[in-house]
């Protein structure tokens, strides 16, 4: 049921002829296979949105939905801390008018509505399908300076349990995982899962070719993990498995 509600999601995309999945799409993917996601709702206008975080609950964090924009910051479509009803009408209109800006071909589905989650650890986790060595799953600090800073570390899947346990000691950010001067350690068996169910994923499904979560917030160990944001870009040229 798991791989056929999956298969689901890439076949109307392919429908669709799209490569990339909503930002909706991909934490349904994830959902579907166990990895925390924060409570999120589409909402297609300003009256739909109040009504949403009714559901929700201030604060709130507000991102751009559509397939056409990949890199939600860049074009000015990520508002965070959103505190009560005012602000959240003015975030969205400013939200559909810097994506309009940004490209005004594209498509815009609505806006994603979410929990507000904050966390002082973060990290990355993806897949990217290399040529020759097939998936290759990365793993390394997150957040907005994961570009930058550049420490990450790459395993050919499939993956064995120490080379999960390997991936968090080959990282400059280690310390700040398993404790440093007096900070609580990264519940690490609750990231080791998730990697684990994107590495399992991967395998299965090979129309995506990158699969990206960034960030996930770790908390202290016994406190799990829950992935903030979600990419996923397919190739449909890649034939599915057999949903079951």
């Amino acid at each position: 049921m798991i791989k056929t509600a999956i298969q689901q999601i890439i076949n109307l995309s392919k429908e669709e002829c799209r490569t990339v999945l909503t930002e909706i799409e991909s934490k349904q993917i994830l959902q579907h296979i166990g990895i925390p996601v924060p409570d999120f709702r589409l909402a297609t206008s300003a009256d739909e949105a109040v009504e949403l975080a009714q559901f929700i609950g201030f604060p709130l964090a507000m991102k751009i939905v559509s397939p056409d924009i990949v890199h939600k910051s860049d074009a000015k479509g990520v508002m965070l801390n959103i505190k009560n009803e005012s602000e959240l009408r003015s975030a969205y209109e400013e939200i559909i008018r810097n994506a309009k800006n940004y490209n005004p071909n594209a498509e815009i589905t609505g806006i994603s509505i979410q929990e507000m989650i904050k966390g002082d650890k973060e990290v990355i986790v993806g897949m990217n399908r290399d040529v020759v060595f097939g998936p290759v799953l990365l793993f390394g600090a997150g957040g907005i300076f994961v570009e930058v800073l550049k420490d990450v570390t790459l395993k050919v899947l499939p993956l064995a349990e120490r080379d999960i346990n390997n991936m968090f000691t080959e990282i400059q950010a280690s310390k700040i995982l398993t404790g440093y001067r007096g900070s609580q350690p990264a519940d690490l068996s609750s990231l080791k899962e998730i990697i684990q169910r994107v590495a399992q994923l991967s395998i299965e499904f090979p129309e995506i070719s990158e699969f990206e979560l960034n960030p996930v917030i770790v908390y202290g160990q016994g406190n799990g993990a829950v992935a903030l944001d979600a990419r996923v870009i397919l190739d449909h040229r890649k034939s599915g498995v057999a949903a079951s």
